[in-house]
């Protein structure tokens, strides 16, 4: 049985019964979507909220008792948020105190939205290939966590000399002084937490006399992440670690995935619709 924490009251619906749902929705074809949604994955992901009667959940837990529901635009190249966590040794806050204020650059609207002085640090990294700045993800087996590594000779010293100057003056060049890392068994807790099973839907949209359409006609039934499954996805950058922070404002550091490759972090993938 799978339990939707409505407000007041729980409405209690079989995995049965959902999976009937997601195929009745799919019959229905194109269902419009009200006029004050945008077309973006949140939208999609709210108005099939609505059609099973589920009440939108920002909470990190999931929507349901055993299952998560995400759901995304056909069309969209997005990544899919896995989770969000910061990085170890987390009593450091590295983010806000390491690596945007040593390692961050000029915001691209410092002095125009924001102080001039306004700095960003942000940056989507995987484990198979370095930034144009120089930072990577490793897999490090060996201490089993997941870290984040600066070389400076892998920066494009056409592109950002001058920020590696700075780097230089203001650091040094070396290693990151403390390297940010997340412990296999913590991020496993996370993520299995999270996404132990999961609903991926995906709809396809389409504009018709200016309003917007979407059609749900994909539905994967994804049980039981596993733990090694994950650490090669990231290994094998499947995953990225993505960094979204300026000055005075750290918007969270995830994990995440391209679509196609969800099924991936598995032990089984049921395509439903």
């Amino acid at each position: 049985m799978i339990y939707f924490n409505m407000t007041k009251t729980l409405k209690l619906i079989s995995k049965e019964e959902l999976i009937e749902k997601f195929k009745e929705i799919e019959a229905r074809g194109w269902i419009k979507c009200p006029t004050k949604r945008k077309n973006n994955d949140g939208s999609v992901g709210n108005l099939l909220e609505d059609l099973l009667g589920i009440p939108e959940n920002n909470l990190p837990i999931p929507n349901a008792a055993e299952w998560e529901l995400k759901a995304q635009r056909a069309e969209t190249s997005s990544l899919v948020t896995l989770c969000h966590q910061e990085p170890s040794p987390r009593a450091a806050k590295l983010v806000p105190n390491m690596l945007l204020p040593k390692y961050g650059w000029p915001h691209s609207k410092a002095g125009i939205k924001y102080p001039a002085n306004e700095k960003s640090f942000r940056a989507t990294l995987n484990a198979i290939s370095y930034t144009d700045r120089g930072f990577k993800v490793n897999v490090n087996r060996t201490d089993e966590r997941v870290e984040i590594v600066f070389d400076s000779k892998m920066c494009d010293k056409t592109i950002h000399g001058d920020w590696l100057k700075n780097i230089k003056m203001n650091v040094g060049l070396g290693p990151l002084p403390i390297l940010p890392y997340w412990g296999f068994n913590d991020l496993y807790t996370k993520i299995g937490t999270k996404l132990i099973n999961c609903f991926f839907v995906q709809a396809e949209t389409k504009l018709a006399d200016g309003c917007l359409y979407y059609h749900y006609n994909n539905v994967l039934m994804l049980k039981s992440v596993d733990k090694e499954k994950f650490i090669e996805a990231i290994e094998n950058g499947a995953v990225y670690v993505d960094f979204d922070a300026r000055t005075g404002h750290n918007h969270g550091t995830k994990f995440r995935i391209k679509s196609q490759d969800i099924p991936k972090l598995y032990s089984e993938a049921i395509n439903i619709v």
